[in-house]
């Protein structure tokens, strides 16, 4: 069937992914709740340990896609994560922790986006700021530091079943840096991944892919992230990893 014959509904959705893919998105809800939670479920993963939720959008996603486990959030900055814990509040299988998550406990500046999803602890590059002038820093904020080793031992989380998932804007690094007695556990994990430096000190692709693999995970499959306008080159990415068999 060729495209003007297609019923006008179809037409117009099709037109509408057209318009959102244009402006540097994806269109993923379908993908994600077919692909990524058919094979967390089909990997026997039960919880998550979200870190880097900022407002929950994650937690959200999974829930609508189904998704019915435990979710252990954390987010630094104080106005996300009231509106994380707001959001939180009405399910009881949904834990939220006001803190950053680093390679030691102690305390952290997290350097305050515009747009608040940007915000991170290391410094900007300009990189980043002309593809998108909302990352701007506007702030900084003094946040009490845990890692991944306190935080699994202190809710009681079981690696094997459980998906680490990491969104920290290029200081992913430290963050594995923090779960070095509990890495080599984890059933699955999900971060974002930068193909060009946004932040200065990150690690890029494929020094987290080599990272990961020593650990004993195999990537399975990646999902398209943020798109440079201009270019139209990709600059981020989120990768799946899970256990190698």
């Amino acid at each position: 069937m060729t495209a003007h014959r297609l019923p006008l509904k179809t037409r117009a959705s099709v037109a509408a992914r057209l318009l959102v893919n244009r402006a540097g998105l994806e269109v993923t809800r379908d993908r994600f709740k077919y692909r990524f939670l058919h094979s967390l479920a089909r990997q026997g993963i039960t919880d998550v340990l979200d870190i880097g939720a900022n407002v929950g959008q994650f937690g959200q996603l999974m829930r609508r896609g189904g998704f019915d486990g435990r979710i252990v959030s954390v987010e630094p900055l104080r106005e996300a994560y009231g509106r994380l814990q707001h959001r939180a509040q009405a399910d009881g299988n949904w834990e939220v922790e006001h803190a950053a998550v680093s390679s030691s406990p102690g305390t952290v500046t997290v350097n305050v986006s515009e747009n608040s999803v940007s915000s991170s602890v290391l410094p900007i590059l300009q990189r980043s700021t002309d593809a998108a002038a909302a990352t701007a820093y506007v702030g900084t904020e003094q946040v009490t530091a845990t890692t991944v080793d306190e935080l699994v031992a202190r809710h009681g989380l079981t690696p094997e079943r459980t998906l680490l998932k990491i969104d920290v804007q290029g200081f992913e690094m430290s963050v594995l840096e923090g779960a070095a007695d509990t890495i080599d556990g984890f059933g699955a994990v999900r971060t974002e991944m930068t193909l060009v430096p946004l932040y200065d000190g990150q690690a890029l692709l494929p020094e987290m892919i080599e990272y990961l693999g020593g650990h004993g995970f195999d990537l399975w499959y990646v999902e398209p992230g943020w798109v440079e306008p201009d270019t139209k080159r990709m600059l981020q990415l989120d990768g799946v990893f899970f256990r190698k068999s």
